[in-house]
């Protein structure tokens, strides 16, 4: 099993590791990295990280150099000038006129506490931001001592601290805080006398499973996606796509979606996030309690492949009815991907006796479809603005959970809460008419 490097990469880069090592550490995910070099919040943070790991490593010899030579930060050479220059043209005085090397420290560490606050929503909401935000903050860092014991710690145990760069923890050697998602997770809420559940936010496919779906999309003249919105997952199949290399997704021709009123809402709102475009097919019932998802969609797949000439589909869905469908097709090639929960061994051994393909949207981790996954609680939670009043704001976000069918601890509910439902605004437009409005 593979896990993600999301959330280490965005660590990494804010504590003011080398960029070479970033770049390495986030190699799959070059976008995230160029969107950090963009967030001035988060290069304040990175750039005050950087001083504050010199100043600690230096603290003696700059504090001479400044009392003997009369010589300030900018001038020192184990500090980055460009770095200092340019959080003063930002407004942080950093440098001073008879400085010190404490008076330095505390006002290095007063900024980091003071901005740190400004890059949370670089973190997603299954992320507990408060173990984010001790790794940066020294409590009670006006305290001589306090400093003297941090300093102390990071001098005697650089080599358990990543990459050598100052975090505020209690360091062993835990094998490389940074080396995936799932190792962070594991370290940081150890450290609180906690455990991370959701795995799914993560995970994250091996590389022959892709390599095997890329051999499919290479070795047609055309291929579409087929989804049986009954027996799958929005959630999921964002999960996928958004783990696949875009060269190769940009392959697929389209999206097909069979889709039923009593599916998962996320549904409705999955073209806003995917890359390939979608065809969004909603299935009529005859009879209320019988539903023709899956005798449309075997229709239209057959339309698909006679009238125009697609020779390969990636199926999603769990359900075995479709081995039907694919043994009817002599001469086009399935790819078939389902949950690991509702999927039969029977389907499994019949399609590996055919040598067809097929892996589980499962082993492709959420972690990546956080901006999906809050567009469709929004969405939800607009719903019942006008009666807002009639519910408890704690027990509504627990409902729309539940209506958007994403699995979740009760941390990400909280943060959830936090920062959408406390922060509703009672507003009124020019025409004085009073509504809800959700803070971005």
């Amino acid at each position: 099993m593979a896990y993600t490097k999301n959330i280490v990469t965005t660590i990494a880069f804010m504590i003011g590791i080398r960029m070479d090592i970033v770049r390495q550490i986030g190699e799959e995910n070059p976008e995230i990295i160029a969107q950090l070099c963009e967030n001035q919040d988060c290069r304040v943070i990175r750039y005050l990280c950087k001083l504050r790991t010199n100043l600690m490593m230096n603290f003696k010899k700059t504090d001479t150099e400044m009392k003997t030579n009369l010589t300030n930060l900018d001038k020192l050479p184990w500090f980055d000038t460009k770095n200092i220059l340019q959080l003063e043209e930002w407004g942080y005085r950093i440098l001073k006129s008879n400085g010190s090397s404490s008076r330095y420290m505390e006002t290095i560490n007063k900024y980091i506490s003071d901005n740190i606050n400004h890059c949370k929503n670089l973190f997603p909401e299954y992320v507990n931001w408060d173990y984010i935000k001790d790794l940066f903050i020294i409590p009670r860092f006006t305290q001589e001592k306090v400093i003297k014991a941090e300093f102390a710690k990071f001098m005697a145990n650089r080599d358990y601290y990543p990459f050598q760069q100052y975090i505020h923890w209690e360091p062993y050697d835990c094998g490389g805080m940074l080396y995936n998602d799932s190792k962070f997770f594991m370290v940081v809420y150890r450290l609180h006398n906690d455990v991370y559940i959701t795995r799914s936010n993560y995970r994250e496919a091996d590389s022959d499973i892709k390599e095997k779906i890329y051999q499919f999309i290479n070795e047609t003249d055309s291929v579409e996606i087929v989804v049986d919105c009954e027996n799958s997952n929005p959630y999921k199949l964002c999960s996928v796509i958004a783990g696949l290399n875009r060269h190769e997704i940009a392959k697929i021709l389209k999206i097909i979606l069979f889709d039923d009123v009593h599916t998962n809402p996320g549904w409705d709102m999955i073209e806003k996030f995917v890359p390939i475009p979608v065809e969004h097919i909603m299935v009529e019932r005859v009879k209320e309690q019988k539903s023709l998802v899956d005798i449309k969609m075997t229709a239209t797949v057959c339309m698909e492949h006679y009238q125009n000439r697609i020779s390969s589909f990636m199926l999603f869905s769990s359900d075995s009815d479709y081995w039907g469908l694919m043994s009817s097709l002599p001469y086009a090639h399935f790819l078939m991907m389902f949950e690991y929960s509702k999927v039969s061994e029977a389907i499994k051994q019949t399609l590996s006796q055919h040598e067809i393909f097929y892996c589980a949207m499962d082993d492709f981790g959420t972690g990546k479809i956080d901006e999906f996954k809050k567009f469709v609680l929004c969405r939800l939670l607009r719903k019942y603005l006008p009666d807002l009043l009639q519910y408890n704001g704690k027990e509504l976000v627990s409902q729309i959970y539940n209506e958007a069918k994403i699995p979740a601890e009760q941390n990400e509910m909280d943060n959830f809460y936090k920062k959408y439902i406390k922060t509703l605004r009672f507003v009124a437009d020019d025409e004085g008419k009073m509504y809800f409005e959700i803070q971005k």
